[in-house]
């Protein structure tokens, strides 16, 4: 029989892994991406022209629990550039990055402080 070998988890956090729709602004510009893989300390977004790598980027999308809008600053640590399948037309790509949550933008931390002052949860902007 072989070894047992046991590799431990470096996550932390719990993943919420669904595909939620993003919007992305920073330095190079907005776009929208795919997130995917996401914890309280970061995310996985699909995106056709990830950002460089150390760039800061603003994250918004709506939550699916609470159809809150939430607007996070993220750090880009990681790119991903995937072609998998046959060739030709079974060919799959994937295009994204990592990113690591910095703060909360501004508009979000302002209504969260406040709630927090008054006990009550933070409401942010519903979109319907």
């Amino acid at each position: 029989m072989g070894e047992v070998v046991q590799v431990k988890e470096r996550r932390n956090s719990i993943r919420f892994d669904k595909a939620i729709p993003v919007y992305l602004a920073g330095d190079e510009g907005m776009t929208r991406g795919i997130a995917r893989n996401i914890s309280d300390g970061g995310m996985f977004i699909e995106t056709r022209e990830p950002y460089r790598l150390g760039a800061r980027v603003k994250v918004t999308f709506v939550s699916p629990d609470t159809t809150t809008e939430i607007t996070m600053v993220g750090e880009v640590r990681y790119q991903c550039f995937l072609s998998y399948g046959s060739s030709g037309e079974g060919e799959n790509q994937l295009r994204g990055m990592g990113l690591r949550f910095v703060e909360v933008a501004e508009k979000d931390a302002g209504l969260a402080a406040s709630a927090a002052r008054q006990g009550e949860p933070a409401r942010v902007r519903v979109l319907h």
